[in-house]
């Protein structure tokens, strides 16, 4: 508390104070990254009357309006119900106690996602609707989780650098018959990809252990003898994060994951930060949860797969055949320390 300011409840709520004691932004959470153009007369009123005219475009993908007095919050609260109830409730089927008293929890961070297969050429997966889909299974909660979901390897959204990063894979199916020999596909995967392609008796051939289910080759193929596999594939990064101490990209957890197995997983990551924080959602990066705990006693935990998983009421996941799953993870961090290899001149 500082003074009368809850300054925790209002951070809750989606509600930031600036330098200036008692001034807010409030953040405005868009699950898919698509936000109605209906809506968006609401939120020009509560900029234009509340704040200073101004919206901010988050990093997180949120609309942020800045210079909001503590004075008008339950004001603004009352305009961003039905923002809350089209978001929360109606896209994402999420059964919210009210959406008259501001956002119900910070937690779980706005999934941040690129726009994907609806409208990019190389997206392998509709990124909107997964979005929509994980959005009901983390909020609201209070624990911390930043979730980024990206349509293919390009990883325009940086899953890379998130807590739980989702990168969209397919299954590449190449019809011998349509293959004209071009070495249109072995130039792109060889220059822009992991050369995972080469040429054998006029025919493309493909080595699948370095394939990781892009679909270069499928845009640049000028006789569509590459197509993707209608059965969708996620590649999974863990642990990533930014910050002034530890920065680290995330290592692999899963490669070729289906759908259903993974909105399992993540249906499980709020139960082992609930283990690893004794119940209290206090701010700590999931990595270094991860950290703390250790690689292998997470990963057994929302599998599943072990005693005190399964004691604190985790169900065992049913994993597809062709998964794979990281034995161990090697991190390479950096310690952000200035003075490391440099000198004055």
């Amino acid at each position: 508390m500082i003074g009368n300011l809850d300054i925790a409840k209002l951070r809750s709520n989606e509600y930031r104070e600036s330098k200036v004691r008692g001034e807010f932004m409030v953040s405005i959470r868009i699950p898919g990254s698509l936000f109605p153009s209906s809506l968006l007369p609401i939120v020009q009123e509560i900029a234009d009357k509340y704040g200073s005219g101004q919206i901010h475009m988050q990093t997180r993908q949120k609309l942020s309006i800045p210079n909001i007095s503590y004075k008008d919050v339950e004001a603004v609260n009352k305009l961003l119900e039905p923002i809350i109830k089209t978001m929360e409730v109606d896209v994402c089927g999420i059964d919210l106690d009210t959406t008259q008293e501001g956002y119900a929890s910070i937690g779980a961070r706005n999934i941040i996602n690129c726009i994907g297969s609806i409208h990019c050429p190389f997206g392998n997966i509709d990124t909107v609707a997964l979005a929509k889909k994980v959005e009901k299974i983390i909020y609201p909660n209070h624990y911390h989780l930043k979730v980024v979901i990206v349509g293919c390897p390009n990883d325009c959204a940086k899953a890379n650098m998130a807590d739980f990063g989702i990168m969209g894979m397919s299954k590449i199916d190449w019809d011998y018959n349509r293959c004209v020999g071009c070495g249109a596909c072995v130039r792109e995967c060889g220059q822009h990809v992991t050369a995972a392609l080469g040429a054998q008796n006029g025919k493309a051939i493909k080595q699948p252990g370095k394939c990781i289910g892009c679909g270069a080759c499928v845009k640049v193929c000028p006789t569509q003898a590459w197509s993707r596999n209608p059965q969708k594939y996620y590649w999974v990064k863990i642990g990533g994060r930014t910050g002034k101490q530890t920065p680290r990209a995330g290592q692999t957890m899963f490669k070729w994951i289906k759908e259903e197995p993974l909105l399992e997983v993540i249906g499980n990551i709020f139960k082992f930060e609930d283990y690893m924080l004794d119940g209290q959602p206090i701010y700590r990066h999931f990595g270094h949860l991860i950290d703390d705990g250790s690689y292998n006693v997470f990963r057994d935990f929302i599998l599943g797969t072990s005693e005190l998983a399964q004691s604190r009421g985790v169900v065992p996941v049913k994993l597809n055949e062709e998964v794979l799953v990281a034995d161990k993870l090697y991190w390479v961090e950096d310690k952000q320390n200035p003075d490391v290899y440099m000198h004055t001149h």
